[in-house]
């Protein structure tokens, strides 16, 4: 054995002792000598004997089990899923061909400790083709005797990127990928990096670390004593797996404990706020728990609201890969239908669902839209079921007419908001006293830290918002009221102060418009006009203007607006008061124009393709693939 041989050994010896006697696995010893598989038989039948099935479901069971683990007709991803399936929800299987089916568990998800857990090291596993006769994962990881995890362990100063290399060459087809068949949870580790995990066919850079506080010192054993915990083991399997779109995922440690921190708040029918940045992964933590509920809380339902329709989709999209359906309603009379009959136990909806009028809605215009929402629902509406509601980008859409109609809508629903956008001062009092307290949170910086998501480099301009010539359009006010009492004068002084507000921000973002211009004229990485840039507004109004203008700029016919704003004659109802546009009718022009600019249809007719549009937009600025170059050489 040679020297590296022996650093290694050391650490693997030592991570098998605290998995045999921390955590009580059985030592099944090394198994370098033996032919291995990934489903030990005779263990899995003895376990589910000792459980109390019957022989015969239990060889039809594990009949079940090894004929869909070792389906060469599918995939790895396929098959993996398959077993998967088997292991959650167990296999469905008669004792005799005139009996019922009965579901026969191979893992006890409920109780812990009737499942036989293992740990084996050096386990030879035979290449059933090429040229090397065996390859030899360092330690696996059992339960009932169906491999579960695989663990690939460097010394210290070797990168842990070595052992997830030899994780991906192990599932190749070449060599023992049909193994992979039952793992759920692929790692590597050494002393110095901890421990990395993922899942079949997770590509390095995905690669994940475990991060949670612990009495040890060393990161490796920190993250084996807490991830391997019998419990813990089950539960990220059971709970914090997902297959969506032909992609395995497991849960980051942001995801799991905030998961965990709304079970407790749920349970308790307690509202709260899960603050989590942006690209760490909230609509699989919604999902989790969605899923979670459902399966827990009795007479469940669960509605995802959201404020943008390819999140609205994503959230569908990702529900059946934990096999959940999900319905999505496509209007209000249609939410609101599904919630009067306790059909449906999950549902999204998009926030403009419950209403019109998102921005800028007066407290009168508030009260007028609940009644009239009132009176319009059925007479003998009533939401059905324990209903709990989860609001995405919560401090955006729910601070107003929206989150009330929605109490209104659903009385006794349990709120949690989710957001990922750090809070100002005002947004984050309004947010917390709609919702309740935070949940959990996991913040900008400790997702940089984590290699989450990339850090921000930020570049202030100051743009001015002040009205030029401010002395004549202060002469203009005094002729103007002249004849006006002292508190005349005041109350309309209140009112073109508001004015001088709306005219100041038109004014300011014409010169943000006119600086972008500018930058993208004269700053060398834009000068080349490729690639896209993102401006974000912040109001669906202010959007509209923003594009309004550009079509008075060089960057005519290269801008749209991407919002989730669907124009309709209803949106000018109230609005016209023969004095001129109001915003609200503005914001309808430019779209109608925007619309008609697009499909070179005429704007009257084209109002209904906004959601077409927006797809439309959406694909055309998503980054591209590069092309593959192909050279044909000439013969000779």
């Amino acid at each position: 054995m040679t020297g590296i041989g022996e650093i290694e050994r050391k650490t693997q010896n030592r991570v098998v002792a605290l998995v045999k006697d921390s955590l009580g696995y059985e030592h099944l010893g090394d198994l370098t000598e033996f032919d291995n598989e990934n489903i030990i038989e005779a263990q899995l039948r003895k376990s589910l004997k000792d459980r109390g099935y019957s022989t015969v479901l239990v060889d039809r069971a594990v009949e079940d089990l090894v004929r869909v683990s070792r389906d060469t007709t599918k995939n790895l991803y396929e098959r993996n899923r398959n077993v998967y399936d088997l292991l959650r929800y167990g296999a469905k299987v008669k004792p005799d061909p005139q009996s019922q089916a009965e579901t026969v568990w191979f893992i006890d998800w409920q109780n812990v400790e009737s499942n036989h857990f293992a740990v084996a090291e050096e386990v030879t596993v035979r290449i059933r083709v090429g040229e090397l006769p065996t390859k030899r994962p360092d330690v696996v990881l059992y339960v009932n005797g169906i491999a579960l995890g695989v663990l690939e362990l460097k010394r210290s100063t070797v990168s842990v990127s070595e052992g997830i290399r030899q994780n991906l060459e192990n599932q190749r087809g070449e060599f023992i990928q049909h193994f992979f068949s039952t793992i759920q949870w692929v790692m590597a580790g050494n002393d110095s990096q901890g421990l990395r995990y993922g899942t079949i066919d997770t590509p390095e850079k995905y690669y994940l670390t475990w991060k949670e506080d612990g009495p040890q010192e060393n990161p490796l054993d920190r993250a084996v004593l807490q991830v391997f915990e019998k419990s813990r083991f089950l539960e990220l399997i059971h709970d914090f797996i997902v297959f969506d779109s032909g992609t395995k995922k497991l849960c980051r440690h942001n995801q799991f404990f905030g998961t965990k921190a709304a079970e407790a708040y749920v349970q308790r029918h307690d509202g709260g706020v899960i603050w989590h940045t942006q690209g760490s992964g909230k609509s699989l933590t919604m999902v989790w728990l969605a899923k979670w509920i459902r399966e827990n809380i009795e007479n469940s339902r669960v509605v995802i609201v959201t404020d943008r329709t390819e999140l609205d989709e994503q959230i569908e999209n990702v529900f059946l890969g934990v096999n959940e359906s999900i319905y999505r309603c496509k209007s209000g009379a249609e939410l609101v239908q599904q919630l009067n009959v306790n059909e449906k136990p999950l549902m999204c909806s998009l926030i403009h669902k419950f209403g019109s009028r998102v921005d800028g809605a007066s407290s009168s215009d508030a009260a007028s839209f609940i009644e009239q929402l009132k009176k319009s629902l059925p007479p003998d509406f009533s939401a059905k079921g324990d209903i709990f509601i989860f609001v995405d980008e919560c401090h955006r859409t729910q601070a107003g007419v929206m989150h009330r109609a929605m109490k209104e809508i659903v009385p006794g629903a349990t709120l949690i908001g989710f957001t990922g956008t750090p809070l100002l001062r005002t947004d984050k009092a309004m947010t917390i006293a709609q919702f309740g307290p935070y949940i959990h949170t996991y913040k900008f910086d400790e997702a940089v830290f984590d290699e989450v998501i990339v850090d921000l480099r930020y570049e202030a301009r100051d743009i001015e918002q002040r009205i030029t010539e401010q002395e004549k359009i202060d002469q203009w006010f005094a002729a103007k009221t002249a004849a006006l009492t002292d508190i005349a004068k005041a109350e309309l002084k209140k009112k073109w102060g508001t004015m001088q507000q709306v005219l100041s921000s038109r004014s300011r973002l014409n010169q943000i418009v006119a600086d972008i211009v500018f930058d993208m004229e004269t700053r060398p990485r834009l000068m080349s006009g490729r690639g896209n840039a993102l401006l974000v507004a912040s109001s669906i109004t202010e959007a509209c203007i923003y594009y309004d203008l550009f079509q008075k700029t060089p960057l005519k016919g290269k801008c749209g607006v991407v919002t989730s704003y669907n124009p309709t004659i209803r949106d000018l109802v109230g609005e016209d008061a023969g004095e001129g546009e109001t915003l609200a009718i503005e914001q309808f022009n430019i779209y109608k124009k925007m619309l008609a600019d697009y499909f070179n249809d005429p704007s009257e007719t084209v109002i209904n393709r906004a959601e077409e549009y927006e797809k439309a937009a959406k694909k055309k600025s998503a980054p591209k693939k590069a092309a593959k170059k192909v050279v044909k050489k000439k013969k000779k």
